[in-house]
């Protein structure tokens, strides 16, 4: 293998994380400030919202709205298809797949000179990054050893924010010149990143966990052992193969998604109530409000608060520069306060802020309330990224069990795209009638956020992913899954925990020296 250890750690999030991304950051907010732009008016007049009044601005508004919502759509199919390549093809090959439909995505809207063409292209990026958003945070999560694991995968979220400046900033620089080049240029560029993932994907090794579920275990013991930079011989490579085997004996041996549904037998693992854990976060991650700024922050500063475009376009880039420079407290809180308290730290700042910004847009045409309005959005954010750009999609991966990971991971990843979405697809036409009152909703459903996961989300901070499934598997009830996660062994201590089965099946914790 060309990486070992720490290296190979590194390699793993510079050459597949970052730019995979990336293209998911940059894709998703790119049409919202380059939809403002003459040049892109004069070839796709049917979603004109600038030069139009009345009627016929809201009914294009609309048609704007399904045009750049089209690539979460396709983004909802990409992660639901990992269902299927997840589980058949591995991680890497399923990353090496949405590269390939990102690369194709991408040359169709770059050059498109018609709606059509462009809506195509946009659904075909959109598969891409969809089977990027769960293939890359299960790989990196199984990867990755419990101590760690927080910040590898937040980085996600890191680059995801960087896709957001970047794009901000590009689409800003490259107003100036003249032609179509304008939007021409800011979606080509893109294409590097892609490129990037294609050429390096098998450079790294495969997930040992999905090496040892399709029985591959020698190449899982050496691929386990290059990640942790130790000897294939190495005893704790050993354990953890031995715990992870172990793992998947005591689990059922079908892998069906119709287990997670089953009433007509006991829900010993508690399936369905880690399917809703995870479905009710990815809700959570788009209905805050975060993809409302995300998209239409230009929009919001130039059209509502009635700035003009160039200061619009500098505050948004400038907003999501912010972001981006926020996301790194996740970074450094994550592995140290622990998933719950971020996620709640995030919900109430969050709503603190949307409540704010409901406030003050209901002034209308007011200097004062325009300035207070951009401040709290550079506030939200602060808070945004801390819980909900990158942690999401590790807490999924956290509680699920490995014969069902990626099925439950794509599933709630697919749900994140939805309510994306609706986001996408509703703001334009929200802004333009209810106004402020769009924002009330998202002040209600993030004050939900601290109470729901006080009462029902276990911490999974520095706990082995075998551990925490018996952790489900053996609490009495629901309502002790919580207290009982909070004493499983953290950090190098459960590294070296194996979970045997005995004759009854009950499960029994051995710890190592």
């Amino acid at each position: 293998m060309l990486f070992r250890g720490k290296a190979l750690r590194v390699a793993q999030a510079l050459l597949i994380v970052a730019p995979a991304f990336i293209v998911f950051g940059y894709n998703q907010s790119g049409l919202g400030p380059l939809a403002t732009l003459e040049s892109w008016v004069k070839v796709f007049p049917e979603i004109d919202t600038i030069d139009t009044e009345g009627a016929v601005r809201a009914a294009n508004s609309t048609k704007k709205g399904a045009v750049i919502a089209s690539f979460q759509l396709g983004a909802l199919v990409g992660a639901l298809s990992c269902t299927w390549f997840g589980e058949r093809l591995g991680r890497r090959w399923t990353i090496f797949l949405g590269a390939i439909l990102t690369i194709i995505g991408e040359v169709l809207q770059t050059a498109a000179y018609g709606l059509p063409q462009f809506v195509v292209g946009r659904v075909i990026l959109g598969l891409g990054v969809g089977q990027f958003s769960v293939a890359v945070p299960v790989w990196q999560s199984e990867c990755t050893s419990a101590k760690h694991r927080g910040q590898h995968v937040v980085v996600d979220g890191i680059c995801i924010c960087l896709g957001y400046a970047l794009c901000n900033w590009i689409d800003f620089g490259l107003s100036k010149i003249d032609g179509s080049l304008q939007w021409r240029v800011p979606l080509a560029i893109s294409f590097f990143f892609s490129l990037v993932v294609l050429i390096s994907v098998f450079l790294l090794p495969e997930s040992p966990r999905w090496l040892v579920r399709v029985g591959r275990i020698d190449e899982a013991t050496s691929s386990l052992a290059a990640y942790k930079g130790l000897p294939d011989d190495d005893e704790a490579v050993r354990i953890e193969i031995s715990g992870i085997e172990t793992s998947l004996e005591v689990s059922v041996d079908s892998a069906s998604l119709k287990d997670i549904f089953s009433f007509s037998k006991p829900d010993e693992e508690r399936l369905l109530y880690r399917f809703c854990l995870c479905v009710a976060l990815q809700f959570f991650q788009q209905m805050c409000g975060g993809n409302l700024i995300s998209t239409y922050v230009s929009t919001i500063f130039e059209e509502n608060l009635h700035m003009d475009s160039d200061l619009a376009r500098i505050l948004s880039s400038c907003a999501m520069t912010w972001k981006f420079l926020c996301s790194f407290i996740a970074f450094f809180a994550i592995d140290r306060l622990g998933r719950r308290k971020i996620f709640m730290i995030s919900g109430a700042g969050m709503s603190v802020c949307m409540m704010v910004l409901a406030i003050t847009n209901s002034f209308g045409q007011n200097h004062t309330a325009s300035i207070v309005s951009a401040v709290f959005i550079f506030l939200f954010n602060s808070f945004y990224p801390v819980g909900f750009l990158g942690g999401n999609f590790l807490y999924c991966t956290e509680v699920a069990p490995m014969r069902l990971r990626v099925a439950m991971s794509a599933i709630s990843t697919a749900n994140h795209w939805l309510w994306n979405f609706v986001v996408v697809m509703i703001t334009p036409v929200a802004l333009d009638t209810i106004g402020y009152k769009y924002y009330i909703v998202y002040t209600v459903i993030s004050a939900l956020i601290p109470i729901t996961v006080y009462l029902f989300y276990p911490e999974t901070m520095n706990r082995n992913l075998e551990a925490l499934n018996h952790v489900f598997r053996d609490a009495p009830t629901p309502w002790d899954i919580v207290s009982m996660a909070r004493h499983l062994p953290q950090g190098e201590a459960a590294e070296v925990d194996v979970w045997m089965t005995d004759e009854k099946g009950a499960v029994e914790q051995k710890e190592l020296a």
